[in-house]
């Protein structure tokens, strides 16, 4: 007996346990699911509904009483909740026509409340949420745990799949963090490595072990990269944060919310479109610097340096010139090639150097005086794009359809520049340079073609939203083609600081690479980088010593390193002739 009551007792503990963790659970899921909004919203319906319950079960009484009638208060609630549900069972009727109009009354407002809000606020403050919840769970929200090295991005857009493009190729791992549970959803299908988080929460920056992380990388508003560097801040001080801006004025508050970078990419596009254009000064524009050596760009165009041989001028001043961009190409120099006007030079060397090279060809314009720029949109790259070519001493003109930006702007033409009338008002047929900024490549292309047609000899100069769309644009007629995503893809890479690697172009790389123990002690000559991996070789770097001035001579040291550059066809195959052990 007492065996068997031990049993029972037993039983019935394990059956409450259940039970206990069955409600428990059930709570914390509610708990879950309803928001503190959500709770107001429910508890705000249930009142409206006990109201009016009461208020029909009262003016049942009085109709009732009325027609002679007597029911108790319990058989009020009754008929009431039977009737606006809609069951109605018909034991309890009005025999007037004033109570029936009530019951009619009473039943339209139960269809109201009871068979369309109320199923609406259970979706919406239950199932919807509850969903959501589930679907959630099903998404990656953490890297494994032995992830470290890698960049966590807050952002998926152009700049981030160039971006990401660039860390796959260096073998750099991942992860994108987003709020949106559909977009996460995906970009995990398309083989994207996202995690599903919110940006201001600590727990998802936990998840993607930002302590571990190379670096934090973040492109979106203003208020919204604050958000982000001053929670990843609150979780630790060592992982460097990059952030974009938008305003000038946000600058402070981001590094005072803890980036320890703050890049304005239309800034930079701005500048690299101005510098491209002609007129104004032609002197050399440093791009990139690795070490104490520098990489920098010339336009030919109306210069000195117009039917100079390559090596002439890079003996004449020790600069290494490497090649030239040419309709969205690099080529690399030759012996005996001679530079055009159409030509943008790629040159390296010493800060020094660069002045004696400028000093040397005089780059200055050939003809003093210079035309104005057309630039076609004015937006924030258009008006950064205008300022950067005040600075070099270039008035512009800019073509502005949207009358809400034309109290930004000095000088310009109201109006689309699709119609040639505009155009030809902005002075295209004067000007040398037309300069198309507008975000829609698609309509770049067709204003490309637009603006040759009107001046064939003109330079265009484009700036292209996706980098799939450069080759379009060459062949639309554009002399130079920057793309957005590229150099601000290029501009948060190089944030890594990689001593051994400086992206300064679309597809143009500077980086190091130790010398092939097959050919240490060869002369430059000898190992012919140009020949086998179309790659040149701009400096020697022992021991922390750049040596800048190379030549054919130079020997190549045991424990070296190659300073070298090239697009990224030329590392892969540097890559494949000489494989690092």
């Amino acid at each position: 007996m007492t065996q068997q009551k031990n049993k029972s007792v037993s039983k019935k503990s394990i059956w409450n346990k259940l039970r206990f963790s069955f409600f428990n659970s059930l709570l914390l899921e509610l708990s879950s699911i309803l928001t503190q909004s959500h709770f107001r919203t429910l508890l705000r319906f249930i009142f409206i509904l006990t109201c009016l319950t009461t208020f029909f079960s009262i003016f049942f009484q009085v109709l009732m009483i009325y027609e002679g009638q007597e029911h108790s208060w319990v058989t009020g609630f009754y008929w009431t909740l039977s009737t606006m549900s809609t069951l109605g069972y018909g034991d309890i009727s009005f025999t007037t026509d004033l109570g029936r109009l009530y019951s009619i009354f009473v039943l339209m407002s139960g269809i109201v409340f009871m068979l369309v809000l109320l199923p609406f606020t259970v979706i919406e403050l239950f199932y919807a949420p509850w969903i959501e919840s589930r679907a959630a769970s099903l998404v990656p929200q953490s890297v494994p745990s032995n992830l470290q090295g890698h960049v966590i991005l807050t952002f998926y857009s152009t700049i981030a799949t160039a971006l990401i493009e660039k860390l796959i190729q260096f073998q750099y791992p991942y992860v994108v963090i987003l709020p949106e549970l559909e977009e996460v959803t995906r970009l995990s299908d398309k083989g994207i490595n996202v995690i599903y988080g919110e940006l201001n929460d600590p727990v998802a920056y936990r998840n993607a072990r930002v302590e571990q992380a190379a670096l934090v990388a973040t492109t979106r508003s203003d208020i919204v990269n604050t958000s982000v560097a001053f929670t990843v801040r609150g979780i630790t001080d060592k992982t460097p944060v990059v952030s974009t801006v938008r305003e000038e004025d946000s600058i402070d508050i981001l590094q005072l919310a803890g980036c320890n970078k703050v890049l304005n990419i239309t800034k930079l596009v701005a500048q690299s479109l101005a510098r491209r254009a002609n007129g104004g000064n032609q002197f050399s524009h440093v791009i990139g610097q690795i070490d104490d050596l520098c990489i920098a760009e010339v336009d030919s165009n109306r210069t000195t340096l117009v039917g100079q041989a390559y090596l002439i001028a890079q003996w004449e001043t020790s600069i290494s010139i490497v090649g030239f961009w040419k309709r969205g190409n690099f080529v690399i120099a030759e012996a005996g090639s001679v530079i055009e006007p159409d030509t943008v030079l790629v040159m390296a060397g010493t800060r020094q150097q660069l002045k004696d090279f400028d000093q040397l060809f005089k780059l200055v314009l050939v003809s003093v005086e210079s035309k104005p720029v057309v630039i076609i949109g004015g937006g924030r790259v258009g008006r950064a794009t205008a300022k950067a070519l005040k600075g070099h001493g270039i008035e512009c003109c800019i073509v502005e359809s949207n009358s809400e930006r034309l109290h930004l702007l000095e000088n310009y033409v109201h109006g689309s520049a699709a119609d040639k009338s505009i155009l030809q008002s902005a002075g295209i047929a004067e000007a040398e340079t037309v300069i198309i900024t507008m975000r829609d490549d698609e309509i770049n292309i067709y204003l490309t073609i637009l603006c040759r047609l009107l001046h064939p000899d003109i330079q265009i100069i484009n700036r292209a939203t996706l980098e799939r769309n450069i080759d379009a644009l060459h062949r639309a007629g554009s002399d130079i083609v920057l793309s957005y995503s590229s150099i601000g893809a290029n501009a948060l890479f190089n944030s890594l600081g990689r001593s051994d690697l400086l992206m300064i172009a679309e597809g143009l790389d500077v980086f190091k690479m130790p010398i092939p123990k097959d050919l240490v002690n060869k002369t430059l000559a000898e190992a012919n980088f140009r020949k086998y991996t179309h790659c040149s070789v701009i400096g020697i770097d022992v021991d922390n010593v750049t040596d800048i001035n190379t030549g054919p001579d130079s020997v190549l040291p045991k424990g070296g390193e190659v300073i070298l550059i090239g697009t990224k066809e030329a590392q892969a195959k540097f890559h494949r002739k000489y494989p690092i052990n």
